[in-house]
């Protein structure tokens, strides 16, 4: 990456600005800006966050913010309410609060002498997902937004429920937010005041992972902060940027064929990080990009961003199994449209152990499966975040509990752009059930790499807001759609189709375990082919940012992820082990730490015994000035209900400041 130190104007920091709200909460923010912006004025980028300007984002910040500023933009990063160094209490994610502050914060931005009256705003993930709601507002100086790993869906595809199945990663959030919001402000920023609000957010802990719980369908909670609900309401000038290695990809197209106001949407290969330094390579010039976004819709310039194709994409060529990659080899396109009319429907249907291009199966053919509970365990992480060995590993494993569907060896090169989608007539030993879909890229040694995957409680398959149980025996028809993904198979390769009724750790199980009977002759799978043209490949800048912040390491990082088996009792534990270091600002002296262990157990022969637990560690010191926090968050079920224990302890020196232990079972609804 090209580091940058001089920009056409020069950047002057405020590292810590007071916002006033109309109901007297303070919000504390960072602001680069032009030195001469008072003299000669110009627009804003707002990024709002809950992940602590201070310390949490620092190194982020500094490689972006002054980069924007430096090209003529007033950046002003700010710490939600309840967050960082900003008063108040934070209770829950994309709540209307955060909204409503967000207009407060973007009129006061507006109306200060250097800003031109006119705004963008730009985040990933938290920060991507309410710069969407916030469009949806339509707060009139909010002209364009740039959104990274986001959605516009926060029921189907969000870190809760996939498929309307629970996702482990619905306690994992929960419990990375219980230890996050634990952290007191800095008393360098804001006195001797720091007590206060620290013991008064501890007293206020919300219990996330019990709130989530409690809506196990898509109610008024999950529509609320969903912009797919209402594409019309956004007026404002949306980037949607994403990487086939993040969970959120799925809401680029998705934005791109729903929504009416200006857009332009952006996939990379990338995992859960902004792309100019987001790995696998390759990284782009994105701050570039965004420069081109921002300067068209802000400040009336022609950049010819808007003469560029609706989507941009990366096709990843085939790779072999890994738990990380440093780089995934493949070539950009482009698609005008989305959807594509340059995209043809390949339909493939089933027979036993087959994917062929015309069926001979019979409708009454038949085949069952029922897998043990640990299929699932070379899935990876459901949102790959840089921490490790995240990607999904050789899928041979969980082939082998699954039935499998193989193509013949392909005669020639085929690209995969959209979602792949399975139509599965089947039936049931039970009134409740789950399937996992998978697609896979089997190579001629027998490697298969997970190309795509999609999942389905049975009970929601005739949508997620009134499930209802299966009819034992009878014969439905369901479909299955996987994941959005741009992927070249070359030919000699197969593809496999795997289906299993488990996706442990991923996927919380069923209450008993299921066999589930798949009428192959009634089942097709649809490939999205992309077709062979002459075209031109789009092009980036090499990746550019402003000088990366100083930080002095005290501990390194290191992560781990072991799968213990016990070939005896049938119980499989996955451990997954991230020390997230400790590092030093030497501009302020804050030292910040963190540790997280995650434990899944269960037993293959019962879902019953499955078990949930993460342990976060978290420090703050500054000469004598130490904090530590210690969150634990535990989770398992019965055949009625979840259960949830959690348990928040925090330190101030050796001296224990806050502890808090709690006890919540939550009935369960069709999962």
């Amino acid at each position: 990456m090209q580091v940058v130190k001089d920009f056409p104007r020069q950047v002057r920091e405020i590292e810590n600005v007071w916002i006033t709200l109309a109901d007297g909460c303070r919000l504390a923010a960072r602001i680069w800006l032009p030195e001469d912006a008072e003299a000669d004025p110009v627009p804003a980028i707002l990024e709002y966050l809950p992940y602590r300007k201070r310390d949490g984002t620092a190194e982020r910040d500094q490689m972006t913010h002054p980069y924007f500023a430096g090209h003529g933009y007033a950046c002003v990063r700010v710490d939600m309410r309840g967050c960082g160094e900003s008063d108040g209490l934070m209770l829950d994610e994309y709540a209307r609060q955060e909204q409503d502050d967000a207009l407060e914060v973007i009129d006061w931005i507006a109306g200060q002498p250097w800003c031109t009256g006119k705004l963008g705003m730009i985040g990933i993930s938290w920060g991507g997902f309410n710069g969407l709601q916030v469009a949806a507002r339509r707060p009139a100086p909010l002209k364009a937004i740039v959104t990274i790993c986001s959605t516009d869906d926060r029921y189907a595809d969000d870190i809760h429920y996939k498929g309307g199945c629970l996702l482990n990663e619905n306690l994992g959030w929960a419990s990375t937010m219980f230890s996050h919001s634990a952290r007191p402000p800095d008393p360098a920023l804001v006195g001797e005041r720091w007590r206060e609000i620290w013991l008064e957010r501890l007293e206020n802990t919300p219990l996330l992972a019990e709130t989530w719980l409690g809506h196990q369908r898509r109610d008024a909670y999950w529509k609320h902060g969903s912009v797919c609900e209402d594409f019309g309401a956004i007026e404002a000038a949306v980037f949607a940027v994403g990487g086939w290695g993040d969970a959120y990809s799925n809401a680029v197209p998705r934005l791109l064929a729903g929504l009416e106001a200006p857009r332009r949407g952006l996939i990379g290969p990338w995992v859960h990080k902004y792309p100019h330094f987001a790995p696998p390579a390759p990284q782009i010039g994105f701050l570039q990009e965004c420069l081109r976004w921002w300067d068209h819709w802000l400040k009336g310039l022609e950049t010819g961003v808007m003469e560029e194709p609706l989507l941009r994409a990366y096709i990843m060529e085939s790779a072999r199994p890994a738990a990380t990659y440093d780089e995934r080899p493949g070539r950009w396109v482009a698609e005008a449209a989305w959807p594509s009319p340059e995209i043809e429907s390949l339909r493939l249907f089933l027979e036993p152990g087959r994917l062929a291009t015309q069926s001979d199966a019979g409708d009454d053919e038949s085949l069952s499966v029922s897998s043990p509970q640990s299929t699932g365990e070379a899935a990876g992480e459901y949102c790959a975040m840089l921490l490790g060995p995240e990607w999904p590993t050789d899928q041979s494993l969980d082939d082998a509990r699954s039935l499998v569907f193989d193509s013949p060896a392909l005669e020639d090169n085929i690209e995969i752009l959209g979602a792949p989608a399975l139509d599965l007539e089947l039936s049931c030993d039970k009134p409740q059930a789950l399937i996992a879909v998978r697609l896979c890229d089997l190579h001629p040694d027998g490697a298969s790499t997970r190309i795509s995957y999609g999942i389905l409680n049975l009970t929601h398959r005739d949508g997620h807001e009134s499930p209802r149980p299966l009819e034992p025996d009878s014969r439905i028809s369901v479909r299955v759609q996987l994941d959005d993904v741009g992927y070249a198979l070359p030919a000699g390769h197969r593809l496999r189709l795997a289906v299993s009724t488990c996706y442990w750790p991923q996927i919380w199980p069923s209450p008993e375990p299921a066999t589930l009977t798949v009428y192959p002759g009634a089942s097709d799978l649809t490939l999205p082919l992309r077709l062979p043209r002459e075209e031109t490949a789009p092009s980036f800048a090499e990746p550019e940012s402003a000088p990366p912040l100083e930080l002095e390491v005290l501990r390194p990082t290191s992560h781990s992820r072991v799968v213990e088996r016990d070939l005896a009792s049938g119980a499989v534990v996955m451990r997954i082990e991230d020390d997230l270091g400790e590092t030093r600002n030497p501009a302020h002296g804050l030292a910040t730490g963190a540790k997280v262990s995650e434990l899944y157990s269960i037993d293959d022969r019962d879902p019953l015994s499955a078990r949930a637990v993460c342990d976060w560690t978290e420090t703050l010191t500054r000469d004598d000035w130490s904090i530590r926090i210690e969150a634990r968050q535990e989770q398992w079920a019965d055949r009625e209900s979840f259960h949830l224990r959690s348990s928040l302890t925090t330190y101030e020196g050796d001296a224990q400041v806050f502890q808090r232990t709690w006890e919540r079972s939550i009935p369960r609804d069709f999962l």
